[in-house]
């Protein structure tokens, strides 16, 4: 059931004595195919030059449509400022057809938007809906007052942690933003400065509820710099522990996990949640492992605290179907930052390199997936890659005791927001072996490992110099459907292998490969101006039909259709068969003259006569019974046969001449065809006359070139390619990623300066004043030296490049010399 919020205009005492006007009569609703619907129709020059512009100058992934799941659509026109709301009928008046209501509602902030959006998001309900851009984050909440000018819906709006990410004295980015799947009021953020933050948009938009600082790797650990600078991450499906998992990317295509994060007041359903309490009881409690008692222990006392109605569920068996998560945290232990998850193959060997070689560039974006029983994730990257994995093993959840977060209470002392530093537990990892009984690694604290599916390279033009920004989206439908998004426009990747859904289904497959097609494409060439899409959603109807609806900066709009009869059947090609080089039978044609008349008539056996009928007289009662038998018997056969025959042949004259005018007219067409040949026989010839001359200047050319000096230039080796890539890989990358943590360093030392310059002096009389200021100068003081050690690393790189890149430029000045 879904509600309409648009709320009627309260009529005033005005306009109940004045009658209603007829000068603007409402406008006539028409039904139209959604890709002629006239806010696609009409696209100006300057919609199409702002769009591209904002492309070229931020380079980030856009998104500018939304779909409640139902029956409408939403649309941003950047150039208006302003949200469509469309009505749209899937599968009528055809299956295959989407028709959307024009014209379509407008929807208007009520307040101004200082900032371009790059991206809407709906919840869970259809009530909200996130505007989010580089310079700033909105929420619309979809029901509203019609105004009375313009006949528009005004919409509150809201700003979203203005003070944190867009302040004018920090340059902390939002990366990624989100709805959780399970509350229609919560939102998270991962930001550059390495947080991950909760909003709760129905208490305080300003204050995060939850906040999650991310240190992957010890403090002075030499790593490189993209291995703490996050990308993306994902939310969790409905399975087991993923439900309250957060998993999250860093630029170098690692991936760590958060288990458990729950948003407060967020619902769940209570069998999934006894599920995995009765998991913890049979294989944590029970284990012999020290280690994997107490990770379960502490489970289960969070999910006691988190669900109190959880124990009288388990124990006496409630009648309640939804459980509602209560605001809870240990007081005593944080959670882990568990990863990064490692590679596992097929017979036990586990891959400790979490990038590989075959992927090039960084990662840019990054999808969770679940199918069935098995959680997927894909991981997009800048060189046009995909990479395919599966988890191996259940999540647990894992907390590091000693490390307590802070905790923001009211005065009942009840828990208002938390915020904790997740760090990485650096231990061995075991090696996971496919036979092991589930008891022998369970709650033992290990990050589930990674079996890998596919590695999808997308063939993608090299004409980006900062790389492909690639977007993932799941087909409604069909899970095991995914598609992405990038600058050569849209391509489908079908799953064909689930390890954990195969042996399920009792299916013992062998792993395959998963099938590529493209779907849409907006470049043809690697030196052609890109097209890219702004728009892109998926979507499905109750009967199987599915269609995906992309709209270009043109704003031209493309609805296509999905198939999904027989998609997850692979092609399979018999190798072993032969293939016939054998000519094809030739087609019977019709026969002129039927096959039974030129069999002639049938063979009737005359009956057997008595050893006396020569003694019979004809004209007898016997002889005339005689000759009436085998007169008979000749008309049966000979005469009818006769009268086929001339019934035939009266009738077969029509159908010759029509088969003889086929001919002729069949002959006239070939006869002009070959007209048309010998016309264009003489072209024919000079082109591949001029072809020729034009192969010999190149031969010449190609000649001179190859007696230049440099032609002879000695190639590289292999360790010399080998470092070369990662000299490239440093200068976009690891530089990157080390002036993004400067820039996050310095914001995080103005803020800081910033709050404790405006405290109150009522809140400094309750502290230790020396004491406190001993603190404050302290933490700036190591601010300030971590933000000067950066810097010197960041110089003394720069300064190890150049070295190289002169090393490398008077090596290939020699190799051109000799």
């Amino acid at each position: 059931m879904r509600y309409n919020f648009d709320l009627p205009e309260k009529e005033t005492e005005q306009q109940r004595q004045t009658p209603p006007s007829r000068a603007t009569p409402k406008e006539e609703l028409q039904w139209l195919p959604l890709q002629n619907h006239p806010i696609f129709a009409t696209a100006t020059a300057t919609a199409t030059g702002a769009s591209t512009g904002h492309l070229s100058s931020h380079r980030t992934a856009r998104n500018l449509m939304a779909w409640d799941g139902a029956s409408r659509l939403y649309f941003w026109d950047s150039e208006k400022k302003c949200l469509h709301r469309i009505s749209i009928r899937l599968g009528e008046p055809d299956p295959t057809s989407v028709i959307a209501e024009s014209p379509s509602k407008v929807l208007q902030a009520d307040v101004p938007l200082n900032f371009v959006v790059d991206r809407i998001s709906i919840n869970r309900n259809g009530s909200a809906l996130l505007l989010s851009g580089s310079d700033g984050l909105c929420i619309m909440y979809l029901y509203g007052r019609t105004s009375t000018t313009d006949n528009t819906i005004m919409c509150r709006t809201v700003s979203i942690g203005s003070e944190i990410y867009f302040n004018s004295n920090n340059v902390i980015r939002t990366l990624r933003v989100s709805w959780h799947p399970s509350s229609d009021t919560h939102l998270g953020i991962l930001s550059s400065d390495s947080v991950f933050r909760i909003f709760d948009l129905s208490s305080d938009v300003g204050l995060p509820e939850q906040e999650y600082y991310l240190q992957p790797v010890d403090p002075g650990k030499s790593r490189s710099a993209a291995s703490i600078c996050p990308v993306d991450f994902s939310f969790g499906a409905e399975h087991l522990w993923d439900r309250f998992s957060v998993f999250i990317l860093f630029s170098d295509g690692s991936i760590y996990i958060l288990c458990p994060v729950v948003p407060f007041g967020s619902v769940y359903k209570s069998e999934s949640i006894l599920e995995i309490y009765n998991d913890a009881h049979t294989f944590g409690l029970k284990s012999a492992n020290s280690t994997a008692v107490s990770n379960s222990n502490l489970a289960i006392f969070w999910l006691e605290a988190t669900f109190p109605e959880l124990v009288h569920q388990a124990m006496e068996g409630g009648n309640l179907s939804m459980l509602k998560a209560q605001p809870y945290a240990l007081f005593d232990a944080s959670l882990s930052l568990q990863g990064p998850l490692r590679k596992v193959c097929n017979g036990g060997e586990e891959l400790l390199a979490v990038r590989v070689a075959d992927c090039e560039g960084r990662a840019v974006s990054f999808l969770y997936n679940l199918v069935s029983k098995d959680s997927i994730l894909v991981t997009a990257w800048s060189g046009g890659q995909l990479q395919i994995d599966a988890l191996a093993d259940e999540i647990q959840p894992v907390w590091i005791v000693g490390s307590p977060p802070r905790v923001r209470v009211d005065p009942l002392d009840r828990i208002l927001g938390l915020a904790m530093i997740c760090e990485s537990i650096p231990c061995e990892l075991s090696v996971l072996k496919l036979d092991q009984p589930p008891d022998y690694t369970c709650w033992l604290g290990h990050p589930p490992p990674m079996l890998r599916l596919a590695i999808v390279d997308l063939a993608l033009p090299r004409n980006m110099e900062s790389g492909s920004l690639i977007s993932l989206f799941v087909d409604p439908l069909i899970p095991e459907r995914i598609y992405s998004l990038h600058d050569g426009g849209i391509d489908s990747i079908v799953l064909h292998f689930l390890p954990f859904t195969s042996e399920a289904t009792g299916k013992n497959e062998t792993m395959k490969a998963p099938s590529v097609h493209p779907v849409l494409s907006t470049c043809q060439a690697e030196s052609s101006s890109l097209c890219p899409i702004s728009s892109f959603v998926a979507l499905s109807d109750s009967f199987g039909y599915s269609w995906i609806v992309a709209v270009t900066c043109s704003h031209e709009c493309i609805v296509l259709e999905m198939k999904s009869l027989n998609l997850l059947i692979p092609v399979h090609v018999d190798s072993e068969k032969d293939i016939s080089l054998e000519e094809p039978k030739q087609i019977d044609t019709p026969d002129i003259i039927s096959k039974e008349l030129l069999s002639g008539p049938k063979v009737v056996f005359i009956p057997q006569a008595s050893p006396n009928l020569r003694s019979v007289a004809a004209d007898s009662f016997e002889g005339r019974s005689t000759v009436h038998q085998y007169f008979k018997l000749f008309h049966e056969n000979y005469v009818e046969y006769a009268h086929k025959v001339y019934f035939e042949l009266k009738h077969h004259g029509p159908h010759l001449k029509r088969i003889i005018d086929d001919q002729l007219a069949r002959l006239g067409e070939v006869q002009q065809k070959l007209l048309k040949v010998e016309e264009k026989q003489p072209t024919l010839e000079e082109r591949i006359h001029r072809a020729n001359q034009m192969h010999t200047f190149l031969d010449e050319r190609l000649q001179n070139l190859r007696k230049l000096p440099g032609a002879h230039k000695k190639p590289l080796s292999r360790a010399e390619r080998q470092f070369k890539s990662e000299l490239d890989r440093f200068r976009g990358v690891e530089l990157d990623a080390l002036r993004s943590s400067i820039e996050t360093l310095n914001a995080r030392l103005r803020r800081y300066i910033q709050s404790s310059k405006s405290s109150s002096t009522s809140s400094q009389q309750r502290h230790l004043p020396g004491r406190k200021k001993l603190v404050e100068d302290a933490q700036i003081s190591q601010l300030q030296s971590d933000i000067a050690k950066l810097s010197l690393v960041n110089s003394e790189n720069a300064k190890k490049v150049k070295v190289v890149e002169s090393a490398l430029r008077s090596r290939e000045r020699t190799a051109d010399q000799t």
